[in-house]
């Protein structure tokens, strides 16, 4: 099962965020990630992708102005694939819950199947996606790898029933 990871990341954060989804990700046997910026997206890889995590830096307490633009303007068919997210912010409560729930919108508005794990397998809950404050602390890190390989796991089962 393919997994596309896109993201836009100005200071690298985001960046090394993206490639830890993808550690986590590629835990479950049989899936295969690719991490993407949304400056170089391998738009036949992301056509095969079942799930694909959008990740993006917070601004202003949303996400990213790139972010956005590139969702509004992307003319690949996304409808039928699961959805994630994850974010970055410089400082707890900068916003990346509302930047999650902002892109989680647009996905679903693009015909996806959001998902996020929620609470449903006890801790560490990741309410809408995971977040890491800069590129994240050690518990952030481990989160993130946590919250990748559920999604993998579980879109995993739900395909092959």
């Amino acid at each position: 099962m393919k997994i596309a990871i896109i993201y836009h990341s100005e200071t690298g954060n985001t960046d090394h965020v993206a490639k830890l989804v993808a550690k986590g990700a590629e835990k479950v046997e049989g899936v295969e990630t690719k991490c993407m910026s949304i400056n170089d997206v391998d738009t036949a890889f992301l056509e095969e992708a079942k799930v694909v995590f959008f990740g993006t830096p917070t601004y202003a307490g949303s996400y990213s102005w790139q972010m956005k633009k590139w969702l509004d303007t992307c003319k690949l068919k996304f409808a039928g694939k699961v959805g994630c997210v994850f974010a970055t912010e410089n400082f707890l409560g900068g916003g990346a819950d509302h930047a999650e729930l902002a892109i989680l919108s647009e996905l679903l508005v693009k015909g996806m199947f959001a998902y996020s794990v929620g609470a449903s397998e006890g801790l560490p809950y990741t309410h809408f996606g995971a977040v890491c404050i800069k590129d994240g602390t050690e518990e952030q890190k481990e989160r993130v790898e946590i919250f990748a390989e559920r999604v993998a796991k579980n879109v995993k089962k739900m395909i092959n029933g």
